[in-house]
């Protein structure tokens, strides 16, 4: 009978801090602001004309994934050189806008960010939709993996 109330309260202890520990431990409205952020400096930059600054916006990591119409890009380079190549000046680059439809906080880490673009353009619009993947790395927002079509 001694034996079980310490196991119990220690079997408490133990359950209580897991719960703790397992709730994330941020303001996920706050998250999601800062992200929301990302995408309008992103839509600055091209709106700029600027390519490198819009790509401040992704993992500068070898480890980006980035998929579209064009085919799929591995890492940060690549998929900057796809930009360049597919937007090689102002005109064909044109001012785009974002459509946020949903931000998903996959974790205290990660979100899930699924939304429309659309590309004014003298040579013909463009729409489309994208599903991209944020992480926190280094207190700082980026796109880990990039779906668009």
């Amino acid at each position: 009978m001694k034996l079980r109330f310490p196991t119990l309260v220690l079997i408490s202890l133990i359950v209580g801090a897991c719960f703790r520990f397992s709730k994330p431990n941020f303001d996920a409205k706050a998250e999601e602001e800062a992200i929301r952020a990302v995408l309008k400096s992103e839509q600055i930059a091209w709106n700029n004309g600027d390519i490198d600054s819009f790509m401040e916006g992704y993992w500068k990591s070898d480890s980006l994934q980035f998929m579209s119409s064009r085919g799929i890009n591995h890492g940060w380079q690549e998929t900057l050189e796809g930009y360049k190549t597919g937007y090689p000046d102002r005109a064909a680059m044109g001012t785009l806008s974002f459509e946020i439809l949903q931000a998903t906080p996959l974790s205290s880490v990660n979100f899930l960010v699924m939304g429309r673009y659309h590309l004014t353009r003298a040579s013909g619009n463009l729409d489309g939709v994208f599903t991209l993947i944020f992480k926190k790395i280094n207190g700082k927002w980026v796109a880990v993996y990039d779906h668009t079509c």
